[in-house]
């Protein structure tokens, strides 16, 4: 294959993950906690024979795919006032206990269970400084102090885990909004839990959707070099085939 038409594949192709990435972004727009990610490409040269009329290897720069950057940016405040939907204004993340383990997270959109424990939309339970927080009848109005005490009409019941680590941005994905890491977990210098209040998306619909169309375009510029390519050869070849014989 010509190198030219190689290069344009590995145009294409990154030009695809950042559609992923982006169409991920927007579908996350309205979920409590999302940090947006932008995909990361870097430049990559490889030496590749020679194309028919040139000579010596060829250095080919080719679009390689570096992975995914998070950007940890705050999300914009909402009052719910339902009494177990919890926002950290600032740095940490919640934890809750998992079939795999414990994963972390910053969608605090928690209610009760049947059993009375304190649980995330996919049932796992909200960690405290003690394991599982689990609230009675008996505990009357539940009210979350912005350092995590969780108190009721029989005073103090548990303290909701806020876990911070070294390098956030080394936490791998885990899907439903969860993250993991082996990173040890630390107790950040402020904890400020917003009782009530929902974290939102720090994902920007209008900014996604200009920067899908960007890529959009450079995907269709290169596809329509690969095509002009390729139909320049088929030319060649029917002229060639048109020839008489000697």
């Amino acid at each position: 294959m010509d190198n030219s038409l190689l290069v344009s594949l590995s145009q294409q192709l990154a030009a695809f993950r950042a559609i992923d990435v982006i169409a991920n972004n927007i579908a996350n727009a309205s979920t409590p906690g999302y940090k947006r990610e932008s995909t990361k490409f870097e430049e990559y040269i490889a030496q590749m024979h020679p194309a028919e009329g040139e000579t010596g290897s060829q250095s080919v720069s080719f679009v390689k795919d570096a992975g995914t950057m998070r950007d940890l940016a705050q999300g914009h405040m909402t009052q719910t006032g339902a009494p177990f939907d919890l926002a950290i204004n600032g740095k940490g993340f919640f934890a809750v206990q998992t079939p795999q383990g414990l994963r972390y997270t910053r969608d605090g959109h928690f209610s009760l269970d049947a059993n009375g424990q304190i649980v995330n939309s996919s049932g796992y339970a909200l960690q405290g400084d003690g394991g599982a927080i689990t609230i009675t009848p008996d505990d009357g109005d539940i009210r979350i102090a912005p350092d995590g005490t969780v108190s009721g009409r029989t005073g103090q019941l548990a303290k909701v885990r806020v876990a911070d680590f070294a390098d956030e941005y080394a936490m791998v994905k885990q899907g439903a909004n969860l993250y993991s890491t082996d990173q040890q977990a630390q107790t950040p210098a402020v904890i400020d839990i917003r009782q009530g209040a929902l974290e939102g998306s720090n994902v920007q619909p209008v900014l996604e959707i200009s920067h899908m169309i960007e890529v959009m375009r450079a995907y269709e510029a290169t596809a329509t070099l690969t095509k002009n390519q390729q139909d320049m050869k088929r030319d060649a070849v029917e002229k060639l085939g048109a020839m008489p014989v000697s």
